[in-house]
């Protein structure tokens, strides 16, 4: 089991600790809805350093990150960020990722934790033939996300750049906290605006100080993984290992937008009759009609009974107050208003399905 750097930190903080990924991590503090709301009202800090990066250099690095991603990164110009994914041969979706342009031929790919060596070893095999300079520095890095509606105004202090400044989908290489040349990014995965710090381990600890003494007056609080997931449901992000798989397409996965076929990626012919076609099943957003909570692996069912998808995410929605999930159903339940039924022990739960996102702001 690895650490972060600031394992020692969450435990005198109390945190509850969970094996992640791989790493001992912070699941919650002071409870999943406390943390939820402090995010969704104030201003709150994850770490994230479990997250993988890998560096991509060179004349060739375009080339490569084209030809492995689905999304279109000649568009990217320098702090500029783009949400994109990893489709593997058959079909579906190694994982999903974050590309940032760092400078004229050197880009960032940040990747799921607990799929750090298998989009090592899918990347590399395709570098072979474009001969990048990839490097895996995630062992190297620490991420911080400060999130929420007051993150501007409270760590605004720390950094001689314009917070507020700064797009959705931005970033800025800057100072910060008392460190140069950090990452800052407005990335975030909560849908409360706010920012992702990226810094070398060694400087994560003064980071993490100068920002809770910088947020004091603002109820800064630290932030567990348990309330990150609940408010990325209620935004409807998807959360690979649950809502998408290598066994899911981006086109079931409601992740068109970021497949662009203006360029040769890997299965893009496959992928591109899938979308000429429609794909068999998709990716549905629903609430539930009555009290209940839909939970990941819930059969979803049809007015008769008949099992017609599954549950990949779900909660009682912290902000709402309702149960809310996401899951694969056929094609003809997929309409927004579209009534399908939610298997929780012996009761078929009425549901809606819904526009995302849940949570409006």
């Amino acid at each position: 089991m690895k650490n972060t750097e600031l394992t020692k930190t969450h435990e005198s903080l109390g945190a509850k600790m969970v094996p992640f990924a791989g790493y001992n991590m912070p699941v919650s503090y002071e409870g999943v809805n406390a943390e939820h709301e402090t995010v969704r009202k104030g201003v709150g800090v994850f770490d994230v350093s479990h997250m993988g990066e890998f560096l991509i250099s060179g004349p060739n690095a375009l080339a490569l990150i084209q030809k492995v991603t689905s999304n279109d990164a000649s568009k990217l110009i320098i702090g500029r960020a783009q949400y994109s994914c990893l489709p593997n041969e058959t079909g579906g979706i190694v994982d999903d990722l974050i590309v940032y342009r760092i400078k004229d031929e050197q880009y960032l790919l940040v990747v799921n934790a607990s799929n750090i060596d298998k989009d090592w070893a899918h990347i590399s095999n395709y570098n072979n033939v474009f001969k990048a300079d990839i490097k895996n520095i995630s062992e190297g890095y620490s991420l911080l996300a400060i999130q929420g509606p007051k993150a501007v105004e409270a760590m605004q202090s720390l950094t001689s750049i314009d917070l507020s400044a700064i797009k959705f989908y931005h970033f800025e290489v800057a100072d910060f906290a008392g460190i140069e040349h950090v990452i800052i990014s407005a990335t975030g995965y909560t849908g409360s605006g706010g920012f992702e710090i990226y810094c070398k381990n060694e400087e994560v600890k003064q980071i993490w100080d100068k920002v809770f003494e910088a947020g004091a007056d603002f109820g800064i609080k630290p932030i567990g993984l348990a309330a990150r997931d609940t408010l990325r449901l209620e935004m409807g992000y998807c959360l690979y290992g649950n809502d998408i798989d290598d066994s899911t397409s981006p086109f079931e996965a409601g992740l068109s937008w970021i497949t662009k076929f203006t360029k040769d990626f890997v299965n893009s012919e496959a992928l591109e009759k899938e979308k000429q076609n429609g794909p068999e099943r998709k990716l549905v957003a629903f609430e539930l009609d009555e009290r209940g909570i839909p939970r990941h692996g819930y059969d979803i069912v049809d007015g008769n009974g008949k099992t017609i998808g599954i549950v990949t995410s779900g909660t009682m929605s912290p902000s709402m107050g309702t149960g809310i999930g996401l899951g694969y159903v056929p094609p003809i339940f997929s309409e927004i208003g579209s009534k399908i039924h939610v298997q929780i022990r012996k009761n078929a739960v009425s549901a809606t399905v819904v526009k995302l996102p849940f949570y409006k702001t």
